[in-house]
């Protein structure tokens, strides 16, 4: 239960069609089971064994799963755990689908404020960090490193991000973790094996139709399925990557606000370093202050601003074109950066870690895309964002051609003395919002890996009403101004704190291109030579900038380094403590021979009312609740077993939030709930609210079960059903299920919910074959036993909901290695007494609670 959202228990039917024709789904549902092989991985799908698996109710019971191949018969019903309505709609739209033309120039208004205030302000210190580094001796060296950050920008931020890595997007969603979540999705990469083959069945999975290259996706697939070391390489990618994007929520408001704080010591001579990081200090304080406002409300704000800025860049670089030196040109002639090496030899290599600090903010472009549309950034960054800071790079160079002696503040000292305050003012306000850019993408990156489970829970707060990405973590915002004040203060050369820029902006950047990577032989299924180039191309240029930062990482930018790996270490403990605690409930899960063997009172008294145990168990009965009854004296009549489950999508339709499955008999009255959530889902409903949606939902479900019974004992009551099936008319949903209509699914309940009392004289009104009355006389007993379960969950509900919140903590055994005790017991135990438990998001009031603690030893 790590978010909130609204739950809305609803119904869904799919029926597994992946490759099954007309006739092969005749078959499938005709009165003839047949046999078939099962493996492991596909216990949840629903079959019935007839050895282990079958409970004498028509369902499949939660057994305890054998790790080996079984021989099992196929019904003509598919279970009711997969199949819970048959009402599919349509895959979910984007927030930004359908919008006017209007709506579309103020989104794209907005992006200026949030997604481009990071790369807008590289021009305040780029080339004062890369002529810091290789000094200026003549002009060509002005023309080789304008060269250089034109085709970075071009290469970067253009090319990679804008045209490729956009397109990247998991459902209009960003970043490291979003890549790595669609990847999720079509190979089971995951390390906590809590998938189903059901998930795959949520409309919003939009898997790629297979394609001619589908072969060598296939063969990935399975690699990264069978190599334990894949998927652990492959996390281990993704969490480095993830703890570089936190560093670069914290380096970028350092590195944008005293780069703009700095002008003052070129407006006033008196001014010193040590006033600059202490007027730094207090913005700093006022612009964290400032991120609970969100982003559309500040985006609106903070637009204006930004939009004269790119203007104030533009207009600059145009001036001192034309007063200085127009032979700045040349630079768009590549050979000049060779020119530039020759020249300066290992000092041209020291300032790449400058020249990459152009391409600051590229990652926010991808990062920041839960909260606009791909086709805004794309339009926003062509046509004003490049155009203003190509012509504010040429400026400065041209400038500085007669000016060698002023680089160490190149944009300051190219403004003109007239415009030089108004300037300063819009180029520190743009810094702020600049700060804002890593801070709102760290936000949404942090809020992505607690949904799939490798960070701990925070709280949560979603700014807007409308787009419900934009969000707010309040101890992550605090945390990271601690950090960012400690670095500015520790660190204040503007030279050593671009080289600490540098290094986090490439570790993102190196992770992105390897994760798109996979995604385009895995999903895009292009051709290889596309794939090889990307990489190569890609992944080269920026080691060659990474080999230059990583060169002067003892001047210290160390310090953002040891942050990234903090980070990692917080994210990589927590994943391995959560895997090895599901692993420990999956393996001392009760057993239902156990469960039969307490018959239906479970051992104990059975008191009115309904418990809902919380679990992380999509299958079996968790062994926390064995201790609840050998803990209490009584347990409720009814009992649920939810559990809160993340799956590898942005959002999952209401209707197809719920999954339902009958634990053993009917007199055990045991239930199991599985609620999937995307790691976009906000969860915001009141206990009361989500009790109710909890009932109407199990209602559907047992209606839509006993409904299921019905037709199976029609199908095998009549012979010529196969013949009746094959002339039938199928309906394919949105989703790619198929649904046979030849027999009465979508029927209204009338006949269920008539009373009892009239349906029997109607029927004694009717004379019948004496083997039409026979069938009457069952279906009477089905609507009878149906009417008696939803009276018997009324009166439950009646007499009070309560949440059985078990604590499953887990210690290292004392056989253990001393760094897994080390990181069991203390570590992963810190962070788990002080994340955000699961009961807060509810607001349960305490009446309604009751928790009992277990401790597994790993």
């Amino acid at each position: 239960m790590a978010e909130e959202s609204s739950l809305e228990g609803s119904e869904k039917e799919e029926v597994d069609s992946s490759g099954a024709g007309l006739g092969d789904l005749a078959s499938m549902d005709s009165i003839e089971s047949r046999w078939v092989i099962q493996d492991d991985d596909d216990s949840e799908i629903g079959v019935e064994d007839d050895n282990d698996g079958f409970d004498g109710t028509g369902l499949e019971s939660d057994e305890d799963e054998i790790p080996e191949h079984r021989l099992i018969r196929t019904g003509p019903r598919v279970d009711s755990f997969d199949v819970e309505a048959l009402e599919v709609p349509g895959a979910p739209r984007n927030d930004y689908e359908d919008l006017t033309v209007g709506r579309r120039v103020l989104l794209a208004f907005q992006t200026l404020g949030v997604v481009f205030g990071d790369v807008g302000t590289s021009p305040l210190y780029t080339f004062s960090v890369m002529f810091s580094k290789s000094p200026v001796q003549e002009k060509e060296d002005v023309i080789g490193a304008l060269s250089l950050v034109l085709y970075t920008l071009l290469l970067v931020p253009l090319i990679k991000y804008v045209l490729v890595v956009l397109w990247a997007n998991d459902d209009g969603e960003g970043g490291t973790f979003a890549l790595y979540s669609l990847i999720s999705r079509h190979a089971k990469i995951s390390l906590i094996p809590n998938q189903l083959r059901s998930d795959a069945r949520i409309s919003s999975f939009r898997l790629k139709v297979p394609c001619p290259e589908l072969e060598r996706s296939l063969k990935l697939k399975e690699k990264l399925e069978n190599s334990l070391f894949l998927k652990k390489l492959l996390l281990v990618l993704v969490l480095a990557g993830t703890s570089m994007v936190i560093a670069d929520g914290v380096v970028t408001p350092a590195m944008s606000v005293m780069s703009a704080v700095g002008g003052l010591k070129v407006g006033v001579d008196v001014v010193e370093q040590d006033q600059v990081v202490m007027i730094s200090v207090a913005f700093l304080v006022i612009l964290f202050s400032l991120q609970k406002y969100g982003t559309s409300k500040m985006g609106l704000v903070v637009g204006p601003a930004l939009l004269i800025w790119f203007c104030c860049l533009a207009g600059i670089g145009i001036y001192n074109l034309i007063k200085y030196d127009s032979s700045v040109f040349r630079a768009f002639n590549p050979v000049h950066i060779y020119y530039f090496f020759k020249r300066n030899s290992i000092n041209a290599w020291y300032a790449l870690g400058g020249c990459i600090l152009c391409a600051t903010g590229s990652e926010a472009l991808f990062a920041d895309l839960c909260y606009f549309s791909v086709r805004s950034v794309q339009l926003t960054f062509v046509c004003l964002v490049l155009p203003c800071l190509i012509l504010g790079y040429m400026g400065q160079a041209a400038y500085l051609m007669e000016n060698h002696a002023d680089a160490s503040q190149a944009f300051f000292s190219s403004v003109p003395g007239a415009a030089f305050w108004p300037v300063l003012f819009v180029a520190n306000v743009a810094a702020l919002i600049a700060s804002r850019t890593m801070t709102t993408a760290t936000f949404s990156c942090i809020k992505q890996s607690t949904a799939l489970g490798c960070f701990p829970r925070l709280k949560i707060i979603h700014t807007s009403r409308k787009f419900m990405g934009q969000i707010y973590i309040p101890v992550l915002n605090w945390f990271l101004l601690a950090v960012c004040l400690v670095v500015v203060c520790s660190i204040s050369s503007i030279d050593e704190i671009g080289n600490a820029y540098g290094m986090a902006e490439l570790g993102v950047m190196m992770t992105t291109t390897i994760l798109v990577t996979l995604i385009m032989l895995l999903i895009w299924q292009i051709n290889i030579v596309v794939v090889i180039a990307f990489l190569v191309v890609f992944l080269g240029v920026e080691l060659i900038f990474f080999s230059s930062v990583i060169a002067s990482v003892g001047d210290g930018s160390w310090i953002i380094l040891v942050f990234a790996v903090i980070m990692f270490g917080i994210m990589y403990i927590w994943n391995y403590g959560s895997k090895l605690r599901y692993e420990t409930e999956v393996e001392q899960k009760l057993s239902m021979d156990l469960m039969r063997d307490l018959g239906c009172n479970l051992g104990t008294i059975r008191a009115p009312g309904i418990g809902l145990l919380y679990n992380e168990l999509v299958k079996g009965v968790p062994a926390i609740f064995g201790h609840f009854l050998t803990t209490l004296p009584a347990i409720h009549s009814m009992v649920i077993f939810v559990c809160i489950k993340y799956v590898p999508v942005p959002v999952v339709p209401q209707n197809e939030r719920f999954l339902f499955r009958r634990v053993c008999t009917k007199s055990y009255h045991l239930f199991r709930c599985i609620a999937r959530y995307g790691y976009k889902d906000a969860r915001k409903e009141n206990h009361q609210a989500f009790e109710q949606l909890l009932i109407e939902s199990l209602e559907k479900f047992i209606r839509r079960e006993a409904q299921e019974r019905s037709l199976e004992s029609d199908g095998n009551d009549d012979s010529d059903s196969e013949d009746d099936f094959a002339g039938s008319r199928v309906v394919i949903g949105p989703n790619g299920s198929m649904y046979s209509m030849g027999v009465p699914l979508l029927s209204e309940y009338r006949d269920l919910n008539r009373p009892i009392k009239e349906m029997n004289t109607s029927s004694d009104q009717t004379n019948h074959h004496p083997f039409d009355a026979s069938s009457d006389s069952s279906v009477s007993e089905a609507e009878q036993s149906l009417e008696r379960e939803l009276s018997f969950i009324h009166k439950a509900k009646e007499s009070g909901v309560v949440y059985l919140l078990g604590h499953g903590d887990i210690r290292a055994r004392k056989d253990s290695w001393f760094i897994k005790k080390l990181v069991i017991n203390y570590f992963y135990a810190f962070l788990r007494k002080n994340c955000r438990r699961g009961i807060a998001n509810l607001s349960v009031p305490q009446s309604h609670l009751m928790q009992v603690g277990m401790t597994y030893m790993v």
